[in-house]
């Protein structure tokens, strides 16, 4: 929980809750990066980016 909890305690601390939904779009993109990239979707979501 090194890295999590480490972006927890900043956006506790700092009071930066407007990042939490920005941070939330990342993971996910990234995990439908991830998912994807040996199917036959991945060029189509690469020319998205």
């Amino acid at each position: 929980m090194g890295r999590a909890g480490d972006i927890w305690g900043f956006l506790k601390v700092r009071k930066k809750w407007w990042l939490a939904p920005i941070i939330v779009v990342l993971l996910l993109l990234s995990i439908v990066l991830v998912l994807t990239q040996g199917s036959v979707l991945a060029p189509f979501i690469y020319a998205i980016f």
